[in-house]
């Protein structure tokens, strides 16, 4: 059964008219066509009785027509209301409630009388959630050229470079492997700068005997890697090592317990039980991962709050870490496929 075939079950199921898309990367995951609108409406909209309907600029018509999109296309001018061209009513709609915009809400209820308005988003999550053979060999290959930015990165290493240094170099580097965009911000943190989780590079040069927190991945062929390695340069001391010691167990530790039916839950468990026992477990203070695919930041969330079981074809990433200000911040941070008979790491770089 298609995504689209999916979706008219569930507008059945539900007995709605129609289903209203728009959000671009779930209006890519169901056409195949990707657009960044800005301002303009760009929309799919599917029936019950299977019909699409793409909503466009009248400028990207032509691209839609060369997509593997095979529905309905309705282009509009900027002069024009594209509402005006869909003259329709829809008593039950479903719309994505966690992207639709207030103006475009009302917009809707006026133009095609809707009465009643219900979430699509648990829908489209749930087909998101489980990847297909082709995603999860494209995950397979952003994961692996993850893996060589982290080689072009260290191999790049040395006294007196700068964080801001090292990220222009892996990214321009990383182009030469057919890489054209980063999943998100690529982040290098030396010493005690990678204290702060979230810190941004900057001028801090790197001294011998610290450890390097590179946290990166890329986009290919539109899905994300994400992938964290904390390295030393040199001879770390002690207690950065230890530190370091601690995170590499609990991330390990997480990963063996993955396999179908076991939640959520449990993994964050595993792996903040074995930092808190170590007595850092209030320098761990995000969630143990998050799912992974056309975003870089996904469903599933992998919490302590999350108690949804593991399922075949899932892509997580399990990325515990303790930051103790003035010392350092560690963090390990994998790709991993749940398989049937347990799990498989995409990310391969060495810990």
């Amino acid at each position: 059964m298609s995504k689209i075939e999916q979706l008219v079950q569930t507008l059945k199921e539900q007995e709605a008219d129609a289903m209203w898309v728009s959000n671009p990367i779930n209006i890519f995951y169901f056409t195949g066509y990707k657009s960044e609108p800005h301002e303009r409406l760009f929309a799919l909209l599917v029936r019950a009785d299977g019909q699409q309907i793409l909503f466009c600029p009248q400028l990207e018509v032509e691209e839609v027509k060369a997509s593997p999109f095979k529905g309905d296309i309705i282009g509009y001018l900027d002069t024009e209301n594209p509402f005006d061209k869909h003259q329709e009513t829809y008593e039950k709609l479903l719309i994505e409630e966690n992207h639709l915009t207030v103006q475009r809400y009302h917009a809707l209820q006026k133009a095609f009388s809707v009465q009643t308005f219900k979430a699509a988003d648990p829908v489209i999550r749930t087909l998101r959630n489980v990847k297909t053979v082709d995603e999860i060999e494209t995950l397979r290959h952003a994961a692996n050229l993850a893996d060589k930015c982290m080689e072009i990165g260290v191999a790049f290493l040395k006294e007196g470079v700068t964080e801001r240094e090292v990220v222009n170099h892996i990214e321009n580097e990383i182009k030469k492997y057919g890489v054209n965009e980063m999943s998100f911000d690529t982040m290098v943190l030396f010493g005690d700068h990678a204290a702060a989780p979230h810190g941004t590079p900057g001028d801090r040069q790197l001294k011998n005997n610290e450890y390097v927190l590179f946290d990166l991945g890329v986009i290919y062929n539109h899905y994300c890697s994400d992938i964290t390695r904390t390295v030393a340069f040199g001879q770390p001391d002690a207690k950065a090592q230890e530190i370091y010691n601690i995170v590499l167990k609990a991330e390990q530790e997480a990963i063996q317990h993955i396999k179908p039916g076991v939640t959520i839950s449990e993994l964050d468990d595993i792996a903040r039980g074995i930092i808190t026992e170590a007595g850092y477990g209030e320098y761990f203070p995000h969630r143990l991962g998050h799912g992974l695919g056309l975003e870089a930041h996904e469903y599933q969330d992998i919490s302590s709050t999350n108690e949804n079981p593991l399922e075949v074809g899932m892509v997580l990433t399990i990325e515990p870490g303790i930051y103790v200000p003035n010392v350092a911040g560690v963090r390990i941070e994998d790709d991993i496929l749940v398989t049937e008979n347990g799990y498989e790491s995409l990310s391969g770089y060495a810990k």
